[in-house]
């Protein structure tokens, strides 16, 4: 339950001090006119408080709330009545005294200082209601209400603040364990696959012949196992929908011959749309390869102005021949019409072929970036 439980184990004592404190209003006979009626309010604040507290420490819910705060209301409509006509001129407390503060609070617990405060103007406004309506003084309730606005919504931003500091540590004590593991795994991968890969890489390449591609396969999977490692853990977060560090995922296309350059920071956007742009990646290098040979050089620069992202894949290969990609695209073969163009165009981005043949090709993929959520609402995953 972490830090929130603690707030409604506070509610629930607030709740029976407040108890405790108008039974002893009522027990020193303090001006109530009709003392019965108000032992069997006490009663149903009592089984009210005792249903609420069970109810708080295992499941919350607005109808839950909103029953909270009707209930309350039911009470202070009874107060008149257990006080009598003369209550007011002689400053007698209402039979609920400060335990219609226990709605307010579970309010602001649960939903932040908006909830809180909502909640105690309700309250508010239909003391003063009731209050005016039978000629009590007003100036002692105005200042409780005005205190009682107060707390709902103190008592709310510190509940959201307490909230998102407990989520930003539980994300640095995950990402400090994977960090861990990392490295324990990058000392036992750089003491067996990594040496065993750079070394049927060079054997490859002394013994010719066949074992030439053996060793340059070798060399390319060391790469990108060694940028794997190097690219550290990203940030965990708690639920899938959030998210993900593109440059991380592109970072993995890094081999002998494919060189990927990202920002230090991080490029995050929703897990689906950054499944899209790596996979639109991935077919532009593709095509490096089937086209250019297994041996073209090709580089991927990632970027990101908080706008907009910009991949650019950029090879030195023969270049396309003007008028091939609509061609291609007539004779059905569609692995750039929906590979790459459709990806992108799916997330309401754009991509631009440039090619000057004998120079190479430039694909520019250009991705609307969504506007970032609050900080305890970010999730980052690797």
């Amino acid at each position: 339950m972490g830090i929130e439980g603690s707030f409604w184990r506070a509610i629930a004592v607030y709740r029976i001090a407040s108890l405790g404190y108008a039974a002893l209003l009522l027990a020193s006979a303090g001006g109530y006119q009709r003392p019965v009626a108000g032992w069997l309010v006490l009663g149903l604040m009592t089984v009210w408080t005792a249903a609420t507290t069970i109810a708080y420490s295992t499941a919350r819910s607005r109808p839950l709330l909103v029953m909270d705060v009707l209930v309350t209301l039911g009470c202070m409509l009874a107060s008149p009545y257990v006080q009598g006509p003369g209550a007011g001129p002689a400053g007698v407390m209402p039979v609920t005294a400060t335990w219609i503060g226990g709605p307010v609070l579970a309010w602001a617990v649960y939903g932040g200082r908006r909830a809180g405060g909502v909640a105690a103007v309700v309250l508010s406004l239909g003391d003063l209601w009731l209050r005016g309506r039978h000629g009590f003084d007003l100036s002692v309730p105005v200042n409780g209400s005005v205190l009682l606005i107060l707390a709902g919504t103190v008592v709310g931003h510190v509940a959201r603040l307490t909230k998102q500091a407990e989520e930003r540590l539980q994300r640095a004590v995950e990402i400090e364990a994977a960090g861990r593991e990392r490295e324990r795994l990058a000392r036992g991968i750089h003491d067996s696959v990594l040496q065993v890969l750079a070394l049927v890489q060079r054997r490859g390449l002394e013994i010719g012949g066949e074992a030439v591609e053996l060793g340059r396969l070798a060399g390319e999977q060391e790469a990108a196992l060694r940028e794997m490692i190097r690219s550290g853990p990203a940030m965990a977060g708690q639920d899938g929908a959030g998210l993900v560090d593109v440059g991380a995922r592109l970072r993995r296309y890094t081999t002998a011959t494919v060189t990927v350059s990202t920002p230090a920071t991080p490029l995050p956007l929703p897990a689906g749309q950054a499944h899209e742009v790596v996979a639109a990646v991935g077919a532009a290098l593709d095509n490096v390869r089937r086209h250019c040979g297994e041996d073209a050089r090709a580089w991927v620069f990632a970027e990101n102005d908080d706008v907009s992202m910009t991949v650019t894949v950029r090879d030195e290969g023969p270049g396309i021949p003007e008028g091939r990609l609509p061609e291609a695209e007539a004779e059905g073969r569609l692995g750039i019409a929906q590979s790459i163009r459709g990806r992108i165009a799916g997330l309401g981005g754009t991509a631009g072929f440039t090619s000057v043949p004998g120079q190479g090709t430039e694909v520019e993929l250009i991705i609307p970036v969504p506007a970032r959520p609050p900080a305890h609402e970010q999730t980052h995953t690797a």
